[in-house]
């Protein structure tokens, strides 16, 4: 067989396997964002994971994740891996067409690469911005809850499906998501949801006893009780894989400000029982999918591999699902169904 042929007859049978797992139908991709399955990209501001931002924006996926540090002898927040340097994909663009133009920006130029795309893609799929905050806040050098609000703001502005705009008429999100579930992904079309979560040199360090959930969570309360939650931008989420409600570490005025959930996937797939999660429509990110037993790799397996993985996944009620798959772009644009609805 030529191979034109049999490459135009991979594609179509690949086409045909990711039409099973995507129906075309409200069940996926008009669903609620609670009840779909997306595909994240983990630490998609590295440049080996993708040379741009912009690339990252344009992939499909449904999640990006950035590493900041704050910087308290500049007074900066930083996006690196590393506790020292500045190194990402990050242009700072406020044109489409300098969204491929330089590199190593802070956070400020992550967020503007991601506001000139949103407006030069109006409609686009939901897209949630993953922070984990390395080494926590530094309030002191102002650099703390508010004041990434306020950049937050600034920068994504009308983008930004806000604490606010869940809440609605509700006392807590808690209650507001148990009562009316997250928006459906049609209504969310061209909105960004940004969450936090703590970092890994933050839960190292035997100095900080109060780390980035808490604080984004108080900042939520006391806004709440001053009627002024339409100043919060961002969401606090519960870090760590765990069955049944994992908010009990929180003082009880603290955790119904918690909607978000991220944890390991394989700790989710290896036995935790995700029912509570799906019953409360809350949103539930799995991470490290590839590690699920039996492992897949990391950032190059097949795409019925990964496709599989997602699927697998969704049924056990992930939101979204994250790995290193940059390279896959039809598997970063799937929207799965949860549940019975995957047969």
């Amino acid at each position: 067989m030529p191979p034109a042929r049999t490459a135009a007859l991979t594609c179509a049978a690949f086409v045909l396997t990711l039409a099973a797992a995507v129906p075309a139908s409200a069940s996926a991709a008009e669903g609620t964002l609670s009840r779909t399955t997306s595909v994240g990209v983990h630490n998609a501001y590295q440049t080996g994971t993708f040379p741009y931002f912009a690339d990252a924006l344009d992939s499909g996926a449904g999640l990006l994740e950035l590493d900041v540090w704050t910087d308290e002898w500049f007074g900066t927040w930083r996006v690196n891996h590393e506790l020292v340097g500045q190194d990402n994909n990050c242009a700072g663009a406020t044109a489409p067409d300098r969204l491929r133009d330089g590199g190593d920006g802070d956070l400020a130029d992550c967020l503007r690469d991601v506001r000139t795309w949103h407006e030069a893609n109006p409609g686009h799929r939901p897209l949630l911005l993953k922070v984990e905050l390395k080494k926590g806040y530094h309030a002191a050098s102002g650099l703390g809850p508010a004041e990434f609000d306020a950049l937050a703001d600034q920068v994504l502005g009308d983008a930004l499906f806000r604490p606010g705009d869940l809440l609605g008429a509700h006392d807590t999100l808690d209650e507001a998501v148990r009562a009316d579930g997250w928006p459906s992904r049609d209504a969310l079309a061209g909105r960004v949801v940004v969450y936090l979560t703590p970092g890994t040199f933050e839960k190292g360090n035997p100095f900080d006893d109060l780390w980035t959930d808490e604080e984004q969570a108080a900042r939520l309360r006391d806004l709440a009780a001053e009627g002024s939650v339409g100043e919060a931008a961002t969401f606090p989420a519960v870090l760590g894989a765990e069955g049944g409600d994992p908010r009990g570490r929180y003082a009880e005025d603290l955790r119904p400000w918690f909607v978000v959930f991220d944890g390991s996937a394989p700790s989710y797939a290896g036995g935790v029982d995700t029912s509570w999660y799906g019953e409360n429509d809350y949103l539930l990110v799995m991470t490290d999918a590839h590690a699920v037993s039996p492992a897949i790799d990391a950032r190059t397996p097949s795409e019925d591999e990964a496709a599989a993985r997602v699927r697998e996944l969704a049924r056990l009620g992930a939101t979204t699902v994250t790995s290193d798959w940059a390279s896959l772009p039809h598997v970063l644009s799937m929207v799965a169904p949860h549940g019975s609805d995957l047969g």
